[in-house]
């Protein structure tokens, strides 16, 4: 174990939409995934939602890939693997709810004890989430939320409105995400979880390009590969390169063969460029010389 200086990365956005159906869950998570990449064609729509991601086509030329009724966690594995080959910036999951449907289908149908049962679907719901948090893609999921009414007054009489309740997901799920914005049947986000603290505390707005912009801009704002690169090949010793190689630990797997190389680079002793001149006697050749005998 080693201490070190905290230092901000720059990250891929791993964000969840949750509300009721028809609170525009997926418009809205369209219209982040715009402002995060500002280009449709690197946008991709993994669609489990009977075809609900082509409603919005008006808004861009954004890939879709429809799961049909094949909702299990290695389905959607295979469908974000699909997506970066094919060099996706932004992948939105249109949702995860029915992967957890899957899984409790699959459990309730499995004979023997339900309690041991849980061993054979947790890991592979962990596998899928992992999945999520590891892509080099900024991913948008959508939850349906259970849904009730409840009775709000409005112009003197008692008026029933839908509200949303619980996520149709596993318990805690939002701990996984850096941002989960609650969607109500107004279209308007608030956020119940924000790590980037852009918009926890805020009053409820409606959620346009503008919005993934500004988290783009938190996206790119902390160190990246590409600048540690840039600070390694202006080291002049093997100090200095170790001591750049300790700050930044988080980095190890990604730079090590860069590291390795500049330190290649560092010690091999840098050679004088080497002239070589001809005159009728001699022929010198850096600091040989070689006598050439004439009119013998």
């Amino acid at each position: 174990m080693e201490l070190r200086k905290s230092s901000k990365k720059q990250a891929k956005i791993k964000l969840a939409l949750q509300g009721c159906a028809g609170s525009g869950k997926t418009y809205s998570a369209l219209l982040l995934a715009y402002g995060l990449c500002s280009d449709w064609s690197k946008i991709a729509v993994i669609d489990s939602e009977n075809g609900s991601a082509d409603l919005y086509a008006n808004l861009g030329q954004y890939n879709v890939l429809p799961l049909q009724d094949k909702f299990a966690p290695e389905t959607y594995i295979e469908a974000i693997k699909v997506c970066e080959d094919a060099g996706m910036e932004v992948i939105i999951i249109d949702s995860i709810s029915q992967c957890w449907d899957n899984l409790l289908e699959y459990h309730a149908n499995l004979p023997g004890n339900s309690f041991t049962n849980w061993q054979k679907i947790t890991p592979r719901m962990n596998a899928f989430m992992q999945k999520i948090l590891q892509s080099d893609s900024h991913i948008i999921c959508t939850m349906r939320c259970k849904q009730d009414y409840v009775l709000n007054e409005k112009n003197g009489k008692m008026v029933p409105e839908k509200v949303g309740l619980k996520a149709v997901m596993r318990d805690g799920i939002d701990y996984e995400f850096t941002i989960v914005f609650d969607i109500n049947m107004k279209h308007q986000a608030l956020a119940s979880k924000d790590r980037t603290s852009l918009f926890i505390g805020k009053p409820e707005f409606t959620i346009t390009k503008d919005t993934g912009r500004q988290i783009l801009e938190w996206c790119n704002d902390g160190v990246s590969a590409e600048s540690i690169r840039e600070k390694l090949q202006q080291t002049t010793t093997i100090e200095e390169l170790t001591a750049l190689y300790h700050q930044y630990p988080e980095w190890y797997q990604q730079l090590t063969s860069d590291f390795m190389q500049r330190k290649i680079e560092l010690q091999t002793p840098k050679r004088e460029s080497q002239s070589i001149v001809y005159n009728p006697n001699f022929i010198h050749h850096g600091n040989n010389a070689v006598t050439a005998c004439q009119g013998l």
